[in-house]
């Protein structure tokens, strides 16, 4: 997941607003406490609303989440000089190196979805991301030549980990880029934080683009999110309880050029990726739906409804700007159009809105 637009919240007993992602759930039935605070980190805003038994308990438990986002963006950063991540990519790749180990984990993530996904989600595309990104602030794409050159940087298998905390290079180049899968990572060792501090109603949002449920609020099933919906067509929706959902969609570097290359590479053809879509994924985690968003976003429908079949507990819908949609379900219900769930069948389309 690389897409990633700022929260609106308006909050009215319990509702956060956000211009992705819209969380409705009702007012308390109980004497819980609420808290809501966020905070600007990882190059977005993360936001954390929470019901305690106090509200002294609720909100140190959400302040000591928020500040595990802020220890993680110290490991995981790849514009921070001095974060594990970057000492890792700068380091001499001559020898095995030890990192941390919330670092040795996360990497150990990313290349499992990576290989999952046939290398469509590559951990070591960060390379040919940058080099786009100095293309675009240029104003020309690299040359054939350039691209070249940087591709035979990237490749997931290039990547070794070595236990119990160890990480080895095999290519003097190879860079690990942790953007598609670091703040779901993030979000899901803060909810680790708030359950450790009794916390068991609470949403949890990555900018965004990524969020995380858990329990549910006072007197419901879940935390009713509206999915993203380029086209404000079709609507559709999930309910989250203990599960994650994530969006991606391929966004141009800036509003003054709509039609500029975007900033999700496909490792594939070492370019930006074009497609109509955005996705939508949800699983059980954050570290999940974050990985896979970014993955079914370059895969399309068609594969990505396949690799769907094989990963309980996974759902996707993809909605381009005119309306059109895809939907795929291993288990978890996304609504469309605020109608009744759709039965979680695997690689069917329905009628209606989805087509």
């Amino acid at each position: 997941m690389r897409w990633n637009k700022p929260l609106a919240a308006a909050l009215l007993c319990v509702s956060a607003v956000l211009a992705s992602a819209q969380v409705s759930p009702p007012a308390p039935r109980s004497q819980l406490s609420f808290v809501h605070k966020k905070k600007y980190v990882m190059g977005t805003v993360f936001e954390i609303v929470a019901y305690g038994e106090s509200a002294s308990q609720a909100s140190d438990a959400v302040e000591q989440a928020l500040q595990e986002v802020v220890r993680l963006d110290g490991v995981m950063s790849d514009y921070k000089p001095d974060s594990a991540l970057s000492r890792l990519n700068h380091s001499s790749h001559s020898n095995p190196e030890s990192v941390p180990s919330d670092l040795y984990r996360i990497i150990g993530e990313a290349l499992r979805y990576s290989s999952l996904s046939g290398g469509k989600f590559d951990v070591t595309v960060g390379p040919l991301v940058n080099l786009w990104k100095a293309a675009i602030r240029g104003g020309q794409p690299p040359s054939a030549a350039e691209e070249e050159e940087v591709r035979a940087c990237v490749g997931y298998q290039k990547v070794e980990l070595l236990p119990p905390d160890r990480v080895q290079f095999h290519s003097p180049c190879t860079q690990v880029d942790l953007g598609g899968i670091g703040k779901g990572y993030a979000l899901d060792q803060a909810a680790a934080v708030l359950r450790a501090h009794g916390i068991s109603r609470a949403l949890l949002d990555a900018g965004g683009s990524s969020l995380v449920g858990i329990g549910a609020p006072p007197g419901q099933t879940g935390w009713l999110v509206h999915l993203r919906d380029p086209s404000n067509r079709v609507d559709p929706v999930v309910m989250l309880s203990d599960s994650s959902v994530s969006t991606s969609e391929q966004t141009p570097p800036s509003l003054l050029a709509p039609e500029a290359a975007g900033h999700i590479i496909d490792p594939d053809s070492g370019e930006p990726v074009r497609t109509p879509f955005a996705i939508s994924v949800v699983a059980a985690t954050g570290t999940a739906s974050d990985a896979l968003s970014t993955t079914m976003l370059l895969m399309g429908p068609e594969k990505g409804k396949q690799l769907v079949k094989d990963l309980a507990g996974v759902a996707a819908i993809w909605v381009t700007s005119d309306g059109r949609s895809e939907a795929v379900s291993n288990g978890p219900q996304i609504r469309v159009n605020g109608g009744a769930p759709r039965p979680a069948t695997i690689g069917q389309t329905g009628s209606g809105a989805l087509q």
